[in-house]
């Protein structure tokens, strides 16, 4: 007998890239909440499993907090699902924002919620008064190199003048 019961289980749609998880509930929290510091841990992690090494030294919560950056959780009926995360880059004056820490729980990807969350922080974002905003990933990870592609992010080489971005990255720039 299984341990585990599962009472009115909630269908999930799916789809390549979709746009809809029900009960999908993505909120600002401070990367200090439990949620928010999961979804970094939990992408840390799968990070360093893909690439070795011992994390991102490049990357510290501070950066993700308000005024110069947010973090956004996922959550469907009150379980973490995922988030994705906003920092501040180069100078200040031209209002440029990094994407950081895009995670989605494994068992659920490819059923919308990465799109929910980057349609989200790209509204944020605009918000927040950010004009543009870059991302990176690394070749361990063709899926993002794919779904940031089809969905209307734009091929860059470098990233803007005092930005950290790792030599093997892809880069990434959508203006709001």
């Amino acid at each position: 007998m299984s341990p585990f019961i599962v009472v009115n289980p909630r269908p999930m749609k799916w789809a390549l890239y979709g746009s809809g998880v029900d009960g999908l509930i993505i909120k600002e929290e401070s990367i200090e909440s439990s949620g928010a510091l999961s979804v970094v841990y939990a992408a840390s992690d799968e990070l360093i499993r893909r690439y070795g090494g011992q994390g991102d030294e490049h990357l510290t919560f501070d950066e993700l907090k308000s005024p110069n950056g947010f973090f956004l959780v996922a959550r469907v009926e009150g379980h973490l699902v995922g988030g994705v995360g906003v920092r501040s880059i180069s100078n200040p004056s031209q209002h440029l924002g990094e994407v950081k820490r895009l995670w989605v729980r494994p068992d659920l990807r490819r059923g919308g919620i990465a799109k929910s969350l980057m349609n989200e922080i790209e509204m944020h974002a605009k918000r927040k008064g950010y004009a543009r905003l870059f991302l990176e990933t690394g070749p361990a990870q063709p899926e993002a190199i794919a779904f940031y592609g089809a969905t209307g992010w734009f091929s860059v080489n470098e990233f803007p003048p005092d930005a950290f971005s790792y030599p093997i990255a892809s880069r990434f720039v959508k203006d709001l």
